[in-house]
């Protein structure tokens, strides 16, 4: 790790402490950084807000996102003050990064009540099996929307 690194890492953490002792949620920051500067900053903002959204990585994410005017971030770093949850962890797959940093680990978020391993053991499970159950409906009536969008034009570069 080197010093712009281990910069990067402690505003994500600064960014934890701030905002948990300011109330606005969780002990959980991040920073997206994009040819070595600070594009985007989030916090954990899920009891200011009462979204349960609101966690320091979607928050930069989004924020980065539409500074770029891009939802693809492949040449951007993320630092957060925690291994991702799984809500988090897929945004940032979805959001193409090049590398994460991360300071606390999931065992360590868990050992003060951020327990995201339930949620991992309901993702290996069958749809009628998990805690909330799903079913499907108006598969046909639902299929309208995919297919105009497969026909679209603009959508066949994506």
């Amino acid at each position: 790790m080197n010093k712009e690194q281990e910069d990067f890492m402690r505003a994500a953490i600064r960014l934890s402490l701030e905002k948990m002792r300011e109330g606005f949620g969780g002990p959980f920051g991040a920073v997206v950084v994009r040819n070595g500067e600070i594009i985007a900053q989030g916090f954990n903002n899920v009891l200011r807000s009462n979204d349960p959204t609101a966690h320091a990585e979607v928050e930069a994410i989004r924020k980065a996102s539409q500074h770029l005017g891009t939802p693809e971030l492949s040449d951007c770093d993320l630092y957060t003050s925690c291994e991702p949850c799984p809500m988090c962890l897929g945004a940032i797959y979805w959001a193409r990064f090049r590398k994460v940093y991360y300071g606390n680990t999931r065992q360590d978020a868990a050992r003060i009540g951020f327990d995201d391993a339930f949620i991992y053991q309901e993702l290996e499970k069958e749809l009628p099996d998990r805690a909330i159950p799903m079913q499907q409906l108006l598969h046909k009536e639902a299929l309208q929307a995919f297919t105009e969008w497969e026909q679209q034009e603009e959508n066949k570069e994506k």
